[in-house]
């Protein structure tokens, strides 16, 4: 392990002193301490032990700070939600789960319970458990119906999730169903020509598409393309 503390500021301490094991010359670190792994040596073939070297960053180490700004920008939120969102995002659906589950255990309030569903949804969609997807999702639903109007925008979005899961099951009745809730909400909500009505009619059409009924779901891809020439420039890839 290499430490220069020239070039970082993160407080770090040896505990030799301190230690039960003197012998092993424990140093403690923060814990937003960051190290850049260099070499990984394997030492022992038999047991699988490796020596990695490790180096404490820099405060003003470039790539750490460009991914620190991105993790900021694509994972919002504060605390342990911030947290479960993170586990999202680096596939770690398990461990995203026991955490939202301990966190619905706390929860003291309608809001926290429909955005930790809403949550655990997500993570049955990754983990491709869909019936349990839309049971998560329609608890948010009955939560957030309590306090939204029927038109409300948020309501939409759900519609979709649910709509996804039941595609993804292979149930298109229940899908188109989903599909267009959320696509009636849709469309008093945004002005005729915008992105979101056209992937909701992509929507529609690829659940028709499913069926077998390429009539309607060309109709459908039709008007989805009409809105995309309009709202995007002629060589976008939508």
């Amino acid at each position: 392990m290499t430490i220069d503390p020239t070039v970082s500021s993160t407080p770090f301490a040896s505990i030799r002193e301190l230690s039960e094991f003197a012998q092993e010359d424990e140093i403690l670190f923060s814990m937003h301490s960051v190290f850049r792994i260099g070499e990984v040596r394997q030492i022992d073939k038999k047991n699988s032990l490796y020596e990695v070297d490790l180096t404490l960053t820099s405060d003003d180490d470039q790539q750490l700070r460009q991914l620190t700004d991105v993790i900021r920008r694509e994972v919002t939120g504060s605390g342990w939600y911030r947290l479960g969102k993170l586990l999202l995002k680096i596939g770690q659906f398990d461990k995203a789960e026991e955490l939202y589950m301990a966190l619905l255990k706390q929860a003291t309030d309608d809001s926290d319970r429909a955005h930790i569903y809403h949550q655990l949804g997500k993570v049955k969609w990754q983990q491709g458990q869909y019936e349990k997807e839309i049971t998560f999702y329609e608890k948010t639903l009955e939560i957030e119906r309590k306090t939204l109007p029927e038109d409300h925008p948020s309501l939409a979005n759900i519609y979709n999730n649910i709509a996804l899961a039941y595609n993804n099951m292979g149930d298109y009745s229940k899908a188109l169903e989903f599909y267009e809730k959320a696509h009636q909400i849709k469309e008093k909500a945004l002005p005729p020509n915008h992105p979101d009505l056209a992937m909701s009619y992509n929507n529609i059409g690829l659940v028709y598409n499913n069926m077998g009924d390429y009539s309607k779901a060309h109709e459908f891809y039709e008007k989805a393309h009409k809105i995309y020439e309009k709202a995007l420039p002629p060589n976008h890839p939508s």
